[in-house]
């Protein structure tokens, strides 16, 4: 960065950082060269600063000398008008470097009204000019994600050994219903004949066969209205958890029974479906939105409350391959709480990534999914994998 005014050049130096570009270290010889040429309270270390009466010459011999050192891949000339600034001069001098060195340099002359004649000089030969130095920084940081990504081994989309002739047979039951909604109590065949694992969990179509299955899963339990019309079971009561007796077993199926036929009396009630609690871990969210230009659009993020209270979700489009997954769960902001702060273990990352793999390859091999989500999708410490514990789906 070579500028005629400090704060500017630290504006581009801060920006370096959120673009990922290191600043470049300049080598003695250049420095010492600087130190020759440049008046004594001028800067010689990156950002270098030729002062603000710095004429043509000068900021031509100072640009000259960063490209010249060989840790120097790129310079942004930062130009600030004042008194004895010679605007038209310095972007001659720009453009004439930029000819002479394969080295990108980009311009930042700030003040249109009054750099507009050197801007003008800067476009005839060819060098970008951003008017304020964070532009010009985005834009050689975008330069150099793009060069990256040209270096990257093509990308390869694995394939699971997943239960298709499952998955079908749940498909075709649905529309053989005449519905296109799929609920928990279904979806979770789904989940399972894709390889993520799902809680012990089974239908009860009264509350007698509702604690003959709690007694064998375990206290506690977990409750839920099984109906293939509702599908947001917590916006009407529709949910027990902690159940930890028979007795409060049935309690829990006559009252979540009866909310649901209070607030939608024309659905069809299967009974409760009794689940394992599942205790502990992370909620995170995976899910998918059929977009009619780009295709299954995928979706990640916290799960729970948090992805309706924070917002925090990222995307990419189906099939995509293991590096784009852990790209996705490094892109949301609150990524540091799935890898641990004040002590907590890391959540199981690989886990993460091997279940978007797999629900990538689920919505492209059944092109009949319109959405789904996974809300929440627990996930345990390293090395212990995720829990589906709700799952919903739309078929066209």
């Amino acid at each position: 960065i070579v500028t005629n005014a400090g704060g500017p050049g630290i504006m581009a130096t801060d920006a370096c950082e959120r673009n990922g570009l290191q600043l470049a270290s300049l080598r003695q010889e250049t420095m010492e060269y600087l130190r020759e040429n440049l008046p004594a309270a001028a800067s010689v270390i990156n950002p270098v600063d030729v002062l603000g009466d710095a004429l043509a010459d000068r900021y031509k011999m100072a640009i000259e000398a960063v490209l010249q050192d060989g840790g120097v891949g790129g310079v942004i000339v930062v130009l600030t008008p004042q008194v004895m600034t010679q605007i038209e001069e310095t972007a001659r001098a720009v453009g004439e470097l930029s000819r002479r060195y394969d080295k990108p340099i980009f311009g930042s002359f700030m003040g249109q009204a009054t750099t507009d004649k050197g801007v003008k000089i800067l476009n005839q030969y060819q060098v970008p000019n951003y008017p304020v130095p964070e532009r010009a920084v985005a834009a050689m940081g975008a330069m150099l994600h793009y060069r990256r990504w040209l270096e990257q081994p093509s990308l390869q989309v694995e394939t699971f050994d997943i239960d298709r002739d499952a998955i079908r047979q749940v498909f075709d039951q649905v529309k053989a219903d005449g519905r296109l909604e799929i609920g928990d109590a279904e979806a979770r065949a789904v989940l399972r004949a894709c390889g993520v694992r799902v809680p012990a969990s089974e239908l009860a179509a009264n509350a007698d066969e509702a604690v003959k299955i709690a007694d064998q899963i375990g206290y506690p339990v977990v409750m839920k209205i099984a109906s293939p019309d509702i599908l947001h079971k917590s916006d009407i009561g529709g949910v027990k958890l902690g159940i930890r007796n028979p007795t409060e077993v049935r309690d829990a199926f006559d009252l979540i029974v009866y909310r649901a036929t209070r607030y939608m009396p024309d659905a069809q009630i299967w009974g409760c479906q009794v689940q394992e609690m599942v205790a502990g871990g992370r909620e995170i969210i995976i899910g998918m939105n059929r977009d009619l230009q780009f295709g299954p659009l995928m979706m990640f993020g916290l799960g729970g409350i948090y992805v309706e209270a924070l917002k925090d979700v990222t995307f990419r489009v189906a099939p995509f391959s293991r590096r784009e997954a852990k790209e996705m769960i490094n892109e949301i902001r609150s990524i540091q709480l799935l890898r641990g702060v004040r002590g907590e273990p890391p959540a199981d990352m690989e886990a993460i990534v091997d279940t978007l793999l797999r629900m990538s390859q689920l919505v492209t091999e059944f092109p009949e999914i319109v959405e789904f989500d996974i809300n929440p999708l627990i996930v345990y410490e390293r090395g212990r994998g995720v829990v589906g514990v709700d799952m919903r789906l739309v078929l066209s």
